[in-house]
């Protein structure tokens, strides 16, 4: 039940006071994005953590103005990669080999899959696909935060090519595709924090088929 009220306690904070997340509990939300889920264990992105506070101003005018950018404690910047290349698919390949010390025919023959299909898929739908990825390790974020007592913003307002210039992150073959503000919400100045939660009713979200 503990995971479940600090998933109650939190919310899309809309205003942050500044102040700053001890980097413990910012290293337990990183390793909780790190042990996320991808598929085939690719993890098909990168997160930038920005404490920067000029390069925080930077981005709050492509992203809607929103006061957390410049107002939270870290800001966090997944991004996809651009597409699917065998260098990406072999080094995570190779990287899952030395760790587990040893080479599996069945493993061996995945990644001959992976490399005959993802790479002359069209970039676009291969981003797309590393994107929905990204999404995962960015929900399990919000969770890790709430868990950790620290407030998030799920931020998708904002301009992803002038984000991406902004840090040069095509040049590195990769695209943004969401945000992730932490910090402290701003009792005094946020709209929502004091209203109520609300959810569907579970019969308009669950089907049970027996």
């Amino acid at each position: 039940m503990e995971l479940l009220d600090k998933l109650n306690w939190r919310y899309a904070a809309k205003a942050m006071n500044g102040k700053k997340v001890p980097q413990e509990k910012i290293d337990n939300i990183i390793e909780a994005i790190s042990l996320s889920p991808t598929s085939s264990g690719l993890q098909p992105f990168e997160i930038i953590v920005i404490t920067n506070q000029e390069l925080k101003e930077k981005i709050r005018p492509v992203s809607w103005n929103q006061s957390v950018i410049t107002d939270c404690s870290h800001l966090i910047v997944f991004a996809a990669w651009d597409t699917y290349t065998a260098e990406r698919i072999n080094k995570m390949f190779d990287l899952t080999n030395t760790v587990r010390g040893f080479e599996n025919e069945g493993w061996e023959n995945y990644r001959k899959m992976l490399l005959g299909s993802y790479p002359q898929k069209d970039p676009e739908v291969n981003f797309n696909h590393a994107a929905k990825q990204a999404y995962i390790a960015f929900s399990q974020a919000i969770a890790a935060a709430a868990f950790e007592g620290v407030d998030s913003t799920p931020l998708e307002g904002f301009d992803p090519d002038a984000l991406d210039k902004i840090l040069g992150l095509r040049e590195k073959g990769l695209r943004s595709c969401v945000m992730l503000p932490l910090g402290y919400r701003d009792d005094k100045n946020d709209w929502l924090v004091n209203l109520t939660k609300v959810r569907k009713n579970k019969e308009d979200l669950v089907t049970l088929i027996e």
